[in-house]
This record gives C-alpha cells, structure tokens and sequence, in this order.
C-alpha cells in the first residue's frame, strides 16, 4: 500500500527545493509524477518556485473547491480539457507531489489520503505547519492527524538553534496581526526563529 508522507518545517528549510528534487528523482528512473499546489500561493503563479531559484511549473493549480482525487485521476489519465489535446495516453503516475499543502482544506488533505491508500499512488506532501502567531493551517493540522509518515525538515534561527516558527515582517517590522494567509511578496517577508528569539520578538506571547 502507498503512504501519504506530510514533509514539514519552518520557512527556508527547503521544502520545494526537496520536492523539486524528489521530482527529479522519480523522472531520472523514468517514472512518470504529477505535481500540484494551492492557488492561493501565488508566489511564481503557475510554477513551484525554490529559494534555490530552481522553478518547475505544475500540472494543475488547486482552489479550495477543488475535489483533489478527482482532478488526479483526470490528469493522471491523460485527461485535460486546458490542453491542445485534450487527451493524451499516459504511463501510470509514480508519485504525486504537493507544495504548499498548509494551504489545502482538510477535506482535500482526505482526498491525498485515499489516492495513497485506495489508489496506490504515494502522495508527497510539503509545508510549514503554523502560521507566524503559532496557529496550525487547517491542512497542516489534517495532515498531522492522517499522514502516514511525518518527516520534519529543519532549518536554522539567526541564534544558531533550530528554527521553529515562521515571523511575519512588513519591510523591517514584525508584525503580529493580520489575516492567516500573506504571501511572500515585495512588503511581506518572513523570518524562521527559534523558541526563544521568538518570544523575544513577541514579547512573550504566543499566539495572539
């Protein structure tokens, strides 16, 4: 049986860059992966972008509405009413990766779930599992319940320990307000603390 693996961490610790490489992996052995991530992470639009500045573009963006499962089983098929040809015979799919899946609503984080278990296709998904006032994303949260293997990717605070949360900057300011979701962009940036510098920045808070 196929597993759902949920690969997580703080912000910089290559997460796309891992998952890029895993695509890597399974294409240089000829097998044949599909790759997806949240609309809502418009960061490169259609592309899986790493902070390597490797990019690949996806097979198919996901919206909230979208029933993950079967949007698979149509590409997975050869099937895409957006493409020139419509449909196009296809070798089975090897793999299943998912960037940004914090971004996922835990129905479709169910959805990843049954492509691995009824459809034997091993799902790899990537994310961070809390947002910058220590919240869990509804995917992560899922994700952390269901996933058959939880690998942690680690990353480094600027104190030297291991980052573990994620500080929502606006040019040089930490910020503690603002909506769930804000996307890597011109004013918004983040930095990944550990415990520690954390609470410094947040005057001992956690959460808000």
């Amino acid at each position: 049986m196929a597993k759902l693996y949920f690969r997580y961490g703080a912000m910089n610790s290559g997460k796309s860059t891992g998952l890029l490489q895993a695509a890597f992996n399974y294409e240089e052995r000829g097998q044949r992966v599909l790759l997806a991530k949240p609309g809502v992470d418009t960061k490169g639009d259609t592309d899986i972008v790493s902070r390597l500045g490797m990019t690949r573009s996806v097979d198919f963006l996901l919206s909230a509405t979208t029933p993950v499962r079967e949007l698979f089983a149509a590409h997975a098929a050869g099937d895409d009413p957006d493409a020139l040809l419509e449909h196009m015979d296809q070798k089975p799919v090897a793999c299943f990766l998912v960037d940004e899946a914090q971004f996922l609503t835990p129905a479709q984080v169910d959805d990843l779930f049954r492509i691995a278990v009824l459809d034997n296709v091993p799902v790899l998904a990537y994310g961070i599992r809390t947002d910058f006032l220590t919240h869990a994303f509804p995917g992560s949260r899922r994700l952390l319940e269901v996933a058959h293997t939880l690998e942690e990717l680690k990353t480094i605070c600027r104190c030297g320990r291991k980052a573990i949360f994620n500080t929502r900057r606006v040019g040089n300011k930490v910020v503690f307000d603002g909506d769930q979701v804000a996307i890597d962009g011109q004013d918004v940036w983040y930095e990944s603390l550990c415990g520690s510098c954390y609470l410094e920045e947040s005057g001992g808070r956690l959460g808000s």
